[in-house]
């Protein structure tokens, strides 16, 4: 935990650093960020699930309050008025003492209302950011300085490049999924099923369903080719077929976001396609490095898929190159290599070309990908290529030119194991790259 403490401290002094510079750049005296307020069910009596504000987050390890806030002018200590009411109804968080503490003034807040008494008065000059606008007017906030866009361009683009004390975390995150996903592929062997494979998943992170940073993707067979399946059925298939596991952990707020796969017979075209698309992906990390654009490793590992298509014989007659140029390989991945990973699973700033927020959108023949960067040191990314059989995108395949090419009754074999993705969590370093998940030894 000391070390921790250290890495907290210059965490702190990098943020404080930013905002010096994003309030002398937009003329402003501090920033007031808020955690977020509590969200009632529609003509019902309980709340959603509470979700901080990332931004909030990114200062003080704070992710299950409500109703705290942040006063940040770059200068002084960070002030956080910490939401600690007396509630006999729910639980209440006491006063926080911990690691970070040191670097944070904290201050009681014992109704949330009375923020407005606690605030300096002089508010003309101060950004809000978080989620309830109308919050902030009730403060005495301008709308022009309600989450103004050139301060949350900033704050984004910047939050791309992590502190040790974030890389830390991540790799707390990293430790915590791959427990859970060692579990979760004993128990799909064992004959579980997804429902309760999921629920031996929590356990062994020691996350409730709510605490995981997104819905844990538990799918077997064809379900693996939803590329976001969260349904999660409570009797185990009559046949066993395959198993897709996308599901992450969270540290201190940040998150970890790792897939595997696993044939049920070890003897398999499937088996032997999930063992060559991992080699694929490892490879393909082998490659990254900083100073080149993400854009670049996507359509790498689209002539990877190709080489996959002919190294199976799903395809014959045609070269990579063509498969990649004329969009064959697309349908069968059909999402992007990857993603920024950090304090959220789809992390920000992943199309800013600077702290402008200067915008380069996704190749027009790729989408769904979600980042355009190119790679510095720091940077937290996911590498996650996939291959899937989805009726609906191979139609056009089907009744395309190159018809005749694919071997149709051996992708068709394939549909009852739905799909493969293999995704691990890297970080770019100056002259290396860091594969966290491997590095624990998740195969």
């Amino acid at each position: 935990m000391d070390s921790l403490k250290t890495q907290y401290h210059a965490h702190i002094r990098t943020l404080q650093q930013r905002a010096q510079q994003v309030l002398a750049r937009f003329k402003l005296d501090a920033m007031l960020i808020h955690s977020g307020e509590l969200l009632t069910v529609f003509l019902d009596d309980h709340d959603y699930p509470f979700k901080v504000n990332p931004q909030f987050k990114a200062w003080v390890p704070v992710t299950q309050v409500p109703n705290c806030w942040l006063w940040i002018d770059g200068v002084n200590k960070p002030k956080l008025w910490f939401y600690s009411p007396v509630d006999y109804w729910h639980n209440v968080e006491p006063l926080p003492d911990s690691f970070w503490t040191h670097d944070i003034e904290v201050v009681g807040l014992k109704k949330a209302d009375d923020i407005a008494q606690l605030l300096p008065a002089q508010r003309d000059n101060v950004a809000y950011i978080g989620p309830v606008p109308a919050r902030a007017a009730q403060l005495g906030i301008h709308s022009e300085h309600t989450n103004p866009k050139g301060v949350i361009d900033f704050l984004h683009y910047h939050r791309s490049i992590k502190t040790d004390y974030e890389l830390a975390c991540m790799r707390e995150a990293q430790k915590l999924a791959v427990a859970g996903h060692r579990a979760a592929k004993e128990a799909f062997f064992s004959g579980m099923s997804e429902f309760d494979i999921n629920l031996t998943y929590l356990t062994a992170t020691g996350h409730r369903d709510t605490d995981v940073p997104y819905g844990n993707i538990i799918a077997m067979n064809e379900h693996a080719a939803v590329l976001h399946y969260t349904k999660l059925d409570h009797q185990p298939p009559a046949k066993r077929h395959s198993f897709l596991i996308d599901a992450g952990a969270e540290y201190l707020g940040y998150a970890a976001d790792l897939t595997r796969s696993y044939a049920a017979q070890s003897k398999s075209r499937y088996a032997a396609m999930v063992e060559a698309l991992n080699k694929e992906e490892l490879a393909l990390i082998a490659t990254l490095k900083a100073g080149v654009r993400y854009t670049d490793y996507h359509l790498q590992m689209h002539q990877r898929i190709a080489r996959l298509l002919l190294k199976f014989e799903l395809v014959k007659g045609l070269t990579e190159e063509t498969l990649v140029a004329e969009d064959l390989t697309g349908p069968f991945m059909p999402h992007g290599l990857g993603h920024p990973l950090g304090l959220q699973v789809h992390d920000v700033a992943g199309f800013m070309q600077d702290e402008n927020g200067t915008h380069l959108a996704a190749p027009s023949q790729y989408p769904y990908l979600r980042c355009t960067r190119v790679l510095e040191p720091g940077m937290v990314l996911t590498i996650e290529p996939g291959f899937y059989i989805i009726d609906s995108l191979l139609a056009k395949l089907r009744g395309g030119k190159f018809s005749q090419h694919f071997d149709w009754q051996a992708i068709d074999a394939l549909k009852p194991y739905g799909g493969i993705r293999i995704e691990d969590n890297v970080v770019v370093h100056a002259n290396r790259i860091e594969n966290m998940t491997r590095d624990l030894h998740l195969a």
